[in-house]
């Protein structure tokens, strides 16, 4: 291992962020920094890092960027890095990876805050940390790869991007040739610095696939700083992870291929490496990787479906992972008391909706009437959540706020439960109680009474119920009878009625 070169901060377990220096003026103007308290941009984090005390407490990250809508393989890696921390009494840090400019928004950092507090990573919680914003520390980022240059692990480079194609085109090979390497540049206008990667091979010990092993000849002299002077995504990470004291790093398959880069920058800095865990990524059903322009993956449009929290968590948590025992539904307390990194799958995990909904329909059989009842006031009251740009399930009532009977609801919620799954289906199954006349869908009218029986059947219906028991068991016994004697079946039969 290379002398240390960053040094990493002692951190005290639960000591939280919000007790940092304030917030920069950069981000004091959301409304919910002064609220929260949280926010941590200050650039001298580091020496306030330093000193808390040595501990060897786990400390998790999850470091999204806000460019979008929360996905939902996001979410389910934010999950097993919260339960990890639960389990071991760790801490979750949560870095906001805002290095982009010119695709990140304040309201995709707030989504990011709101739909991890919904499924239960509350920031009041003492094992959460943050959030840290990466792009508060580019002085840290610049000032390490400095000191890679100084001890003789990194180099600069004057080749443009151009160049670079054309030296790799003429020798036949893709990818930088390390023409800069032993040239002895110094830092100058336009030129990048780039990391010199070692001979031999870089073995990746992963606590989901194992022992990894990458042949370095095959990974060229990677960027850390562009020629403007601003740091590259994959030093800039490093670096944090080291500085935030981070032991354990759990993210998707998909950036498997970086970790031996960042392996290698983990040892010339002086460190030795967390412990890795790539988990499979989530596909649609045609086995392909989820993508946030063709399939439905923002955690928010799922909420606003009627998606319930305990739900979506249960049904995440089953994606690559299963608990004990024959059914997949399960309490949140169970998952947290066996999952493990070891049980997790190596191959991709289908993201199936249906199957989802259905884990949904579970959960709301699951509540009490009246905690139903509550579940679904955001529908029934017409103010159901909403994913601006996001077209969702249609879910406002369509009844006048003043023939609603809340007491009516009430009494009808027990069987609505047992047929809906997803809240936002709840408003279309009630609205006939509430409508001054009922919704009538002209074409399926005119296709229940095209039969000859139809008219019949309701006049008989209609005269023997005067006399008939009120109650389902009599009521269903009538109109079986007068199927039979008309020789149409129950099915049939309930259309026109």
């Amino acid at each position: 291992m290379s002398e240390t070169l960053v040094t990493r901060p002692s951190l005290t377990p639960n000591t939280p962020a919000r007790a940092l220096p304030p917030a920069s003026a950069r981000w004091s103007g959301w409304s919910w920094c002064s609220a929260r308290g949280a926010l941590v941009t200050h650039p001298t984090y580091l020496s306030q890092l330093a000193s808390y005390a040595v501990s060897s407490t786990p400390r998790y990250r999850f470091a999204p960027s806000p460019t979008g809508y929360f996905h939902v393989g996001g979410a389910r890696t934010a999950l097993y890095n919260w339960i990890l921390a639960l389990q071991n009494d760790g801490v979750f840090v949560l870095r906001i990876e805002d290095t982009d400019e010119s695709r990140n928004q304040p309201q995709w950092t707030q989504g990011i805050i709101d739909a991890l507090a919904w499924i239960g990573i509350n920031g009041d919680d003492p094992h959460f940390e943050g959030p840290y914003f990466q792009s508060a520390y580019a002085a840290a980022h610049t000032a390490a790869a400095h000191k890679l240059f100084e001890s003789g692990h990194a180099y600069y480079c004057d080749l443009t991007p151009e160049q670079v194609q054309e030296r790799a085109k003429a020798a036949g090979k893709p990818g930088y040739d390390g023409y800069s390497r032993d040239r002895g540049l110094t830092a100058g206008p336009g030129r990048v610095l780039r990391f010199k990667v070692p001979a031999g091979t870089t073995v990746v010990r992963d606590e989901v696939r194992g022992e990894v092993a990458f042949d370095n000849s095959t990974i060229e002299d990677f960027v850390l700083l562009r020629g403007n002077g601003s740091p590259v995504f994959i030093h800039a990470n490093v670096v944090d992870d080291i500085s935030m004291g981070i032991t354990h790093v759990v993210r998707a398959e998909e950036h498997l291929p970086n970790t031996p880069k960042q392996q290698m920058l983990w040892d010339a800095l002086g460190h030795a490496p967390p412990v890795w865990a790539h988990v499979p990524v989530l596909v649609n059903e045609q086995r392909k990787k989820l993508s946030k322009r063709r399939d439905k993956v923002a955690l928010e449009q799922y909420r606003a479906e009627g998606v319930v929290a305990d739900a979506m968590v249960n049904y995440l948590m089953t994606l690559g992972w299963a608990p004990s025992g024959d059914t997949e539904i399960v309490d949140f307390s169970r998952i947290v008391g066996e999952f493990a990194l070891s049980s997790v799958n190596h191959s991709s995990a289908f993201f199936d909706v249906k199957k989802l909904n259905a884990f949904n329909g579970e959960y709301l059989r699951k509540m009490s009437t009246s905690e139903f009842v509550v579940a679904c006031e955001p529908w029934i009251s017409g103010a159901p959540p909403t994913v601006p740009g996001v077209e969702t399930a249609p879910a406002v009532p369509t009844w006048p706020a003043s023939r609603f009977n809340r007491a009516v609801f009430e009494r009808v919620a027990p069987l609505v439960q047992t047929r809906v799954s997803l809240l936002s289906e709840v408003p279309a199954m009630v609205d006939f109680f509430f409508l001054a006349d009922p919704p009538i869908d002209t074409a399926a009218f005119d296709k229940a009474f095209s039969a000859e029986w139809a008219r019949p059947s309701l006049r008989s219906i209609r005269e023997q119920l005067a006399t008939t028991e009120w109650s389902v068991d009599a009521i269903k016994a009538l109109v079986e009878t007068v199927g039979t004697s008309l020789d149409v079946k129950l099915g049939k039969l309930q259309a026109p009625l």
